[in-house]
């Protein structure tokens, strides 16, 4: 296979990239958070640090949405409450709302199913619905 491009590569290997594992294991963790899987108290913690918006808060997408706190550091952009807002604000309300982890899990990939993201390395999906390359 040294004459595939990488891409093509990953995909005809079904391997994919790690921006895409780490987009999902932010996903996972964020679910677990959000839905009370671990301790109460972390879940709490971390809960108020990223503060939902309000029930009656008018919205597209999903019922769970995270408040997008502006940074005035580039410090605080890469922390994980920062991170992750966008791409889960952006997950479909059948994503967000499964009952189970596992259920979660296979929702989510049926959704990052036909992102380029997925097999190319190349492009960074930055939750906003847009592809940046």
């Amino acid at each position: 296979m040294p004459k595939i491009s990488y891409p093509d590569r990953l995909r005809k290997l079904k391997v994919p990239t790690s921006t895409y594992r780490r987009a999902r294991g932010d996903m996972i963790e964020t679910y677990k958070l959000l839905s009370r899987k671990y301790d109460d108290q972390a879940s709490l913690q971390l809960k108020s640090k990223m503060s939902s918006l309000p029930n009656d808060y008018k919205t597209r997408g999903n019922s769970g949405k995270l408040e997008v706190r502006r940074c005035k550091y580039d410090l605080r952009k890469y922390l994980f409450s920062n991170r992750i807002t966008n791409m889960w604000n952006s997950l479909p309300d059948s994503v967000v709302m499964a009952d189970t982890v596992n259920q979660f899990k296979n929702r989510l990939d049926k959704h990052w199913a036909n992102y380029a993201f997925l097999y190319d390395y190349r492009v960074n999906y930055n939750g906003n619905g847009s592809l940046v390359l």
